[in-house]
């Protein structure tokens, strides 16, 4: 009986680790006017986008004395009071999240105060996010987990190699050597998440 419960435990932190594993593919720079041009950089897997509701569910799940109901309405009133604070002008931080704040798009800039107006220079604004605490990089670096993985016949499939990193941390894969990091914008049609190096970055 002992031993059947040690198995089931073992079977559960592995499901666990699965989960928090980041999994990436490899994709070549085929832009010819790259100077990265034939590289080959690290894109991270995106395996579901969860929404509002299955965030709610996710956090009832965790042992909470809370319905997925109330936490979903909490969650939804959340949002809209830090979209109601941005407009008014201030900054919203969540500890071990992010700092929320608004930005101004400029269309084109004015070429003296006088000639400034909204209408002209001004195309609307955007919101930043900058992490916080355990959603900094420096945090998520010590956690992450990088496993390779490949589409072969259409499905996605995790590399059983040795290539992979097991422990926390982003480790070498092995591969990540032809990985260009110095060329975050517009590679490989902006797979990548390009467009690292506008000014509105908060990153």
């Amino acid at each position: 009986m002992q031993a059947s419960a040690q198995l089931m435990f073992n079977v559960q932190c592995l499901m666990f680790n699965l989960k928090k594993m980041v999994r990436y593919i490899l994709k070549q720079i085929k832009i010819t006017s790259s100077k990265s041009y034939g590289k080959w950089f690290a894109k991270n897997v995106v395996e579901e986008t969860i929404t509002l509701d299955g965030l709610a569910e996710h956090m009832s799940n965790h042992n909470s004395p809370y319905s997925k109901g109330v936490i979903k309405g909490l969650l939804t009133d959340m949002v809209g009071c830090i979209k109601e604070l941005l407009l008014e002008g201030k900054n919203v931080k969540i500890d071990d999240l992010a700092i929320f704040s608004l930005a101004i798009k400029n269309k084109l800039s004015a070429n003296t105060e006088e000639e400034f107006s909204i209408s002209k220079n001004i195309e609307g604004v955007k919101l930043r996010a900058r992490a916080t605490g355990e959603l900094m990089s420096k945090s998520l670096n010590l956690e992450a987990t990088m496993k390779r993985a490949q589409y072969i016949n259409g499905k996605l499939t995790t590399d059983t190699g040795g290539n992979g990193a097991t422990g926390g941390g982003t480790t070498d894969s092995g591969n990540s050597g032809t990985t260009d990091p110095g060329n975050g914008g517009n590679t490989s049609g902006g797979d990548n998440g390009g467009n690292t190096g506008g000014g509105d970055s908060d990153e």
